[in-house]
């Protein structure tokens, strides 16, 4: 293999513009579980970006907080004003793996990924977090939950790096992330939501159910248009939104039935959750 080394951004940019081909590197968590396996990425060449320390930061403005490519989960689950302000953050990056891969896991790394079963992209996506993509040729930013275009096929260009995670600053009624697997961490997850209420507009999105982690639109419909009876009210749009599949983890008709029981006791939740007077 061959690996790369820039010690600054514009180095990086200019490397990856120079050889489209490479690999970015961040924490290495995934490329790391198929090594043994995988002889041809072996003969890959790789961008190892542990040395651009631009991209190592968690800073905030006026109106959003921004994470750069190469923050970790643990940056996260150590920062307690992400923790105050961004719940789910924290809740997501507690259940990725263990303490070895969230320590050097990057939430840039599982967005880059695309993993339909990534946990750090629900809560992301729920709290409409935007990507922002550099090249020698200029800067771009698109909407998380409009980089994903089908399974591992992403809004980037070969010459494009993840360089931060923009999250906007807002007060939430309401935010929960669940997640099903046969253990709270160091498990794939069979079926996850993120749920955040603003005022009255809901962002749901789901994992493990369709080709990429998705926000749902139908769902989110649903719940703006009042109360529910129980989970069967959530079956057609939870089909409307999403394409679950039988696989060696679950089947289809488990998690569409796991998914809307997860949103509709999330729902009672947030219900109970306000004061009486917004009620």
């Amino acid at each position: 293999m061959k690996v790369a080394c820039p010690a600054s951004l514009p180095e990086a940019l200019t490397m990856l513009s120079a050889e489209p081909s490479a690999i970015p590197l961040a924490g290495g968590t995934d490329i790391m579980v198929n090594w043994p396996q995988r002889l041809s990425a072996h003969q890959e060449r790789y961008l190892d970006l542990s040395g651009v320390m631009e991209l190592r930061s968690i800073r905030w403005t006026d109106d959003a907080l921004i994470l750069g490519a190469m923050t970790t989960y643990w940056d996260v689950i150590e920062d307690g004003q992400v923790a105050a302000a961004f719940p789910m953050l924290v809740d997501a990056a507690r259940q990725v793996g263990a303490v070895q891969i969230q320590s050097r896991g990057t939430w840039a790394g599982n967005i880059v990924n695309a993993s339909p079963a990534a946990d750090g992209v629900p809560v992301l996506m729920a709290y409409d977090a935007i990507v922002v993509l550099e090249s020698t040729a200029g800067r771009a930013e698109v909407p998380l939950a409009d980089f994903y275009l089908g399974y591992k096929d992403l809004r980037r260009g070969p010459d494009q790096l993840v360089t931060e995670i923009r999250i906007p600053r807002r007060s939430y009624r309401f935010h929960r992330f669940q997640k099903v697997g046969p253990r709270r961490a160091l498990a794939i997850t069979k079926v996850g939501v993120a749920v955040t209420c603003d005022g009255d507009d809901w962002r749901v999105v789901a994992n493990s159910v369709a080709p990429t982690v998705c926000r749902c639109p139908a769902i989110e419909r649903r719940l703006s248009a009042g109360a529910l009876s129980g989970p069967e009210d959530l079956l057609g749009p939870i089909r409307d939104d999403v394409s679950p599949i039988d696989d060696i983890r679950s089947t289809a008709r488990y998690r569409e039935a796991v998914l809307a029981r997860l949103i509709y006791h999330t729902v009672q939740d947030a219900a109970s959750s306000l004061n009486p007077h917004e009620r």
